[in-house]
């Protein structure tokens, strides 16, 4: 696989770490029972199709990148600097 680094250009995976889906989840209170932790721990959506996904390009420029990625086909459809996703 390959990814798009805006600053580098097209690199191989292996160029990259992968740090999880990009979505914000909603932490819970310190004081929350132990199976809304259990669940914000170790439960997320796998739905199939585009998912965007936090990346840094570790043996790179260092960036950290929003890749857009299908989960299914593994097709890699864009990606954004995090500084740019975020506006």
């Amino acid at each position: 696989m390959r990814l798009p680094c805006p600053i580098c250009g097209e690199r191989d995976r292996r160029e990259f770490y992968y740090q999880g889906a990009a979505v914000a989840l909603n932490r819970p209170a310190p004081d929350a029972d132990a199976a809304e932790w259990e669940d914000y721990v170790h439960l997320r959506d796998n739905q199939p199709g585009d998912l965007d996904e936090l990346w840094s390009h570790d043996a790179g420029c260092g960036a950290w990148l929003v890749v857009t990625r299908n989960t299914v086909t593994h097709a890699v459809s864009g990606a954004k600097l995090v500084s740019e996703a975020a506006r």
